[in-house]
């Protein structure tokens, strides 16, 4: 093997990030590393890559003990990293990227001349030729990635690590970097693929490592690899098990909003949806699929563009998040902790926050409204805490969770979008917040819940929507949300459905 790893340990405080994991990696391979979000994927990369220090565990390259200290000592000592986002600099010209810190020099001037003709045969040799005197900022990402890739094989030329290196591109880009990453795998490199995007898995990887919780948890050939196991590999879960009744299911709703040919190149492809009054939605799929892209597309923070949306009263301005805001939407987004809560700010101030601003800072709530409101939500959704002037940031994670629902009932929002709500809290505020959502849709409002539980969209959801590589595929409604039926969605093969909902216009 190139590349060995065993029982490689890495431990943050309170969380085992990886947990004696194996892997390796043949030359002339590409081995592909698949987990939902903390499953460790990211971490063991960071080991290899010398940009965290692991806790236990060995590393063979070539046969040989490696300890890289930081990512450079890691590429010289062969072991490159793309990234999703290109990490070379746009203002630069593709030439100056290319021999960035090894430019060719006579008596200690950079020899440009030959530093352009390096940077052309280099590019030749995945069959680019560009202008390699433009900013390399002025090409298309897919291009960017290529010349990403270049620079890393010259730099370390034995292992090559690619990290969800076609989520920005469209199907032709994609095409483009597959071949030149085939080309690299039949020079015998090695080469982890790290993606979302299960279709492009099956197409380019020769073998699939899974990771869950911080532990390995399968290793195959693709060819041998069925879908639907892979699916429950990552999930962890067998399609016949479950854990939470099912929703009592109710009839067609009364229509309330409509979004027709609604897409983002690069986020989510455009679909047609319906959301009912009083209606709970449940968007299922892997992460990368386009679930917290479809949000961001409703809610105007990625505002789409094609398509269009509609209520009774007529079309829809979705462009800002004020504007959505205005629509009567609210985002409870899935990276609390980032996105949702002002750590330093209060319970009061957290939850009055988004009302305040609708309203404009020349016109400031009153402290006693604002104490009302801290109160009523504190006891309505069962906030525990010493009292309403207690800083959010000193809260348990299933408080903030709350804390952030409470900013967006403040506001009487018709449409509410929760990405992954029970992410991370507690079992008893997980049951709360599951309940939250039922007494939500009886009042009437309507809700768009995101979740990578299964079986937490099956406890609630009315209807289902299953996402794949960022296309809207297939819409499960009464007996159909089902777990089986939604991971032989999400593993299904071929072209999506044209569109997933049912009388979107």
């Amino acid at each position: 093997m190139l590349l060995t790893i065993r029982s490689l340990t890495k431990t943050f405080p309170g969380t085992k990030a990886l947990d004696a994991v194996d892997f390796d990696l043949a030359a002339g391979e590409v081995h592909a590393l698949l987990g939902e979000n903390g499953a460790g994927k990211s971490t063991l990369i960071k080991c290899l890559t010398g940009a965290y220090r692991r806790d236990g565990g060995a590393i063979t390259l070539e046969g040989a003990g490696i300890d890289p200290q930081s990512t450079v000592e890691a590429q010289e000592l062969g072991i490159g990293t793309v990234y999703q986002e290109v990490n070379l600099l746009p203002n630069l010209t593709v030439a100056q990227n290319l021999m960035f810190g090894r430019e060719p020099r006579r008596w200690g001037l950079i020899r440009n001349r030959a530093m352009r003709a390096q940077a052309r045969a280099m590019l030749r040799d995945y069959g680019l030729s560009l202008d390699v005197d433009r900013d390399l900022g002025s090409y298309s990402v897919a291009i960017q990635q290529i010349v990403a890739i270049a620079r890393a094989v010259a730099l370390s030329g034995k292992v090559l690590i690619l990290d969800e290196p076609t989520a920005s591109l469209d199907a032709a880009e994609v095409r483009m970097v597959f071949d030149v990453v085939r080309g690299l795998r039949a020079r015998g490199l090695g080469i982890v693929f790290v993606s979302h995007f299960l279709d492009q898995v099956f197409d380019l990887s020769d073998r699939v490592t899974v990771l869950r919780n911080g532990r390995r948890v399968a290793t195959e050939r693709t060819r041998d690899l069925d879908r639907v196991a892979l699916i429950e590999h990552m999930l962890g879960r067998e399609l016949e098990a479950a854990t939470q009744e099912p929703a009592a299911r109710r009839g067609p709703r009364p229509p309330m909003l409509r979004f027709a040919g609604m897409g983002r190149r690069g986020a989510v492809q455009p679909f047609d949806m319906q959301v009912g009054q009083g209606e709970v939605l449940g968007l299922a799929g892997l992460l990368g699929s386009g679930r917290t892209e479809t949000a961001e597309l409703l809610f105007g923070l990625k505002p789409a563009q094609t398509g269009r949306a509609r209520d009774q009263g007529g079309a829809l301005d979705l462009s800002t998040p004020r504007a959505a805001i205005a629509a009567g939407f609210g985002l409870a987004p899935e990276d609390r902790k980032t996105d949702g809560i002002v750590a330093d700010l209060t319970i009061r101030e957290n939850i009055v926050l988004g009302l305040q601003a609708r309203r404009g800072w020349a016109r400031p709530i009153a402290r006693a409204e604002q104490n009302r409101l801290a109160e009523d939500y504190i006891r309505r959704l069962d906030i525990r805490t010493t009292g309403r002037e207690k800083r959010v940031g000193e809260l348990s994670g299933g408080n903030q969770q709350k804390v952030v629902l409470a900013r967006w009932l403040a506001m009487n929002p018709r449409f509410l979008i929760l990405d992954e709500p029970t992410r991370g809290i507690d079992v008893g505020a997980h049951a709360e917040i599951l309940r939250l959502i039922h007494d939500l849709t009886a009042q009437g409002m309507a809700l768009l819940v995101i979740s990578s539980e299964i079986d937490e969209l099956i406890a609630v959801s009315d209807r289902v929507i299953v996402l794949r590589d960022r296309r809207h595929v297939a819409e499960l409604a009464g007996e159909d949300i089902a777990p089986a039926r939604i991971m032989q969605a999400i593993a299904a093969t071929g072209p999506a459905p044209a569109a997933a909902a049912q009388g979107a216009a």
